[in-house]
């Protein structure tokens, strides 16, 4: 599964297929589709100064319609892009949940409904058909966050910093606990708790993961 449909998936409300208040996850999905393309290394970030750019190294589509659009619009883009360019450009993508829902839906994860909202306004929900995937992944974030393990794959590493930074990790697990991993969270998005030879690659994702933060924490505020 891609890192952007497990986002997703943590964000959906289990029944109601709603998205959890309070989370921003049109940023969390943007970051994660940054972190997908560079952990299947058909990008990777080049340092210029304080300025860290994204450039393609592999064109080859990876046969998921949204990261494959991502991907062609790095590689045709006029000028290249700092990675917060990106992960603002692709949480505005038209239909970004749908689309990723859609996938999801195809492969009997989620189901796709109707409802209404004040018994007027018309909306398409998601609700869980199959929960198998999400616990797998609520398995390996807990042993992310809430072990000591020195040995975290950079896929687990990057999703929970992306759902910690974007306000979808509290509606995972309790806020106490989560407070009192406050520096393990750290080490995750610092890339200390992986192996050196994904250390980089993680790294290089900071920068997703801090545009994410900054975008939720400007929408936080404006409320």
């Amino acid at each position: 599964m891609f890192l952007h449909e497990e986002v997703l998936l943590l964000s959906l409300r289990d029944k109601q297929g709603t998205i959890h208040f309070g989370t921003h996850y049109q940023h969390a999905l943007s970051a994660a589709l940054v972190a997908e393309l560079l952990l299947r290394e058909r990008v990777h970030v080049v340092e210029e100064g304080k300025k860290r750019f994204v450039e393609v190294s592999d064109r080859t589509p990876l046969s998921n319609d949204v990261l494959d659009e991502c991907l062609e619009r790095i590689a045709t883009a006029k000028r290249r892009g700092q990675v917060a360019r990106w992960v603002t450009t692709f949480a505005g993508m038209r239909h970004l949940k749908r689309r990723v829902a859609d996938g999801l839906v195809d492969r009997g994860i989620l189901k796709v409904d109707r409802d209404k909202v004040l018994l007027v306004f018309s909306r398409t929900i998601y609700p869980e058909r199959d929960p198998k995937p999400e616990r797998e992944i609520v398995k390996r974030l807990r042993r992310a966050i809430f072990t000591p393990a020195r040995d975290i794959d950079p896929r687990s590493a990057v999703l929970a910093s992306i759902a910690n930074a974007t306000g979808i990790l509290p509606h995972v697990f309790d806020k106490k606990r989560l407070k009192d991993r406050k520096k393990r969270l750290k080490d995750l998005t610092d890339g200390n708790v992986v192996g050196e030879a994904t250390r980089e690659v993680v790294r290089a994702m900071q920068a997703a993961v801090m545009v994410a933060s900054v975008a939720a924490t400007t929408a936080t505020a404006a409320r």
